[in-house]
């Protein structure tokens, strides 16, 4: 296992993070993952207030007993931010009871996902004010958030220079959030990065043209080491259901993190392939078309045709899309049928794609029955 610096705080956390939201089937099944994880070298366990009985069945092991002391374990929970400072405090109490610990190594506002949501963190007298006082008194030892948002508002986020770290969405697949990566970096905040494996593209179950492409390395091993090989990125998470999960990101654990010749011909030809596949139906990604009135999420509605079209990546797409109009502010926007055809976005398009029509074309494709985050507020 290899270690980096986690910004400011200067922790040094195992490149991959156990994420605890996946292993909630049994106490005794959610134990034995955290011990595999801490004896393969895992250093930092990620846990949150939503995520069902995690933050229960984590303070059990710790009661148990940990394979190693407390203080090589960093242990973050997540709390969702409140326009008031005494639901924080109770938020903060009750997570530390649940999790049977004097002090949060590091606490994350979770789902830091909407311009209110920001409002509230920055308001006197808000949710800030709590976790403040936690800090001070010890309960806490640095904070960060994580976030579901559009760029704008990460990087707004960012630059309340409140934080230490940030948890965000950034993948092979999905690099849009490059830019707050780079503002992370500059001031020196860690950097968490959610759920590679599963928001990356659900690449633990790939389809056989993505596996084709990837030859003679896996998708999720590729997507971990480009990840790993941008030193800003501190930390991975993995969310296993089992202990058995945790075995294909530990082979890529002790690797040199430069990517190899060959990889980067891999990486060249799925871009090469994607270009083929779509050809001038191909979304850049250049967000140029919203806002639309229609409040879809055009640039995310396309970039998950890409993948279906071009990687047939359908399982991820449909599993992505039916979450639209299901999640509340975690995943916002609506579906491509609400397309009303207005034109509005046309203009706009430097590569003059007909969006309306593959707009529909992707509900055609990956729309069916809806699914729910194990959370929505």
């Amino acid at each position: 296992m290899q270690y980096r610096r986690f910004g400011k705080t200067n922790l040094r956390l195992s490149v991959f993070s156990l994420g605890t939201m996946r292993y909630l089937a049994s106490e005794e099944n959610a134990w034995q993952t955290i011990q595999k994880a801490i004896v393969l070298g895992i250093n930092h366990l990620e846990t949150a207030r939503g995520y069902g009985k995690s933050e229960q069945y984590l303070g059990e092991a710790i009661s148990i007993g940990l394979p190693v002391s407390r203080s090589q374990v960093h242990i973050t929970t997540k709390i969702p931010p409140t326009p008031d400072a005494d639901t924080m405090r109770r938020s903060i109490d009750e997570s530390l009871a649940r999790l049977k610990l004097d002090y949060l190594d590091c606490l994350g506002i979770h789902g830091l996902n909407t311009w209110e949501h920001l409002n509230w963190v920055k308001a006197k007298g808000g949710c800030m004010q709590a976790v403040q006082e936690a800090v001070a008194d010890g309960r806490v030892r640095y904070v960060g958030f994580s976030s579901h948002a559009p760029l704008e508002v990460i990087l707004a986020a960012i630059d309340t220079d409140l934080f230490d770290f940030v948890n965000l969405h950034y993948y092979y697949f999905f690099q849009r959030n490059a830019k707050a990566i780079q503002r992370a970096f500059e001031k020196d905040m860690g950097v968490f990065i959610i759920s590679p494996a599963d928001k990356g593209g659900r690449l633990y179950t790939p389809s056989q043209t993505l596996k084709d492409l990837c030859y003679p390395f896996s998708p999720l091993e590729l997507n971990y080491r480009f990840l790993l090989s941008d030193p800003r990125i501190t930390t991975l998470s993995v969310g296993p259901a089992n202990p058995d999960e945790l075995t294909e990101p530990l082979r890529v654990a002790d690797c040199d993190q430069t990517l190899t010749p060959e990889e980067t011909t891999v990486f060249q030809r799925l871009e090469n392939h994607q270009k083929a596949a779509l050809g001038t139906d191909k979304c850049s990604q250049c967000y140029a078309c919203l806002p639309c009135p229609e409040n879809i999420n055009i640039p995310e509605v396309l970039r998950l045709r890409n993948l279906a079209v071009a990687y047939d990546m359908i399982d991820f797409g449909q599993y992505r899309y039916r979450m639209f109009e299901n999640a509340g502010h975690w995943f916002g926007g609506m579906k491509g049928n609400r397309c009303t055809e207005c034109g509005d976005c046309l203009p706009r398009c430097p590569e003059q794609l007909n969006i309306p029509v593959l707009l529909q074309d992707t509900h055609s494709r990956l729309n069916g029955a809806s699914g729910r985050r194990l959370w929505v507020s």
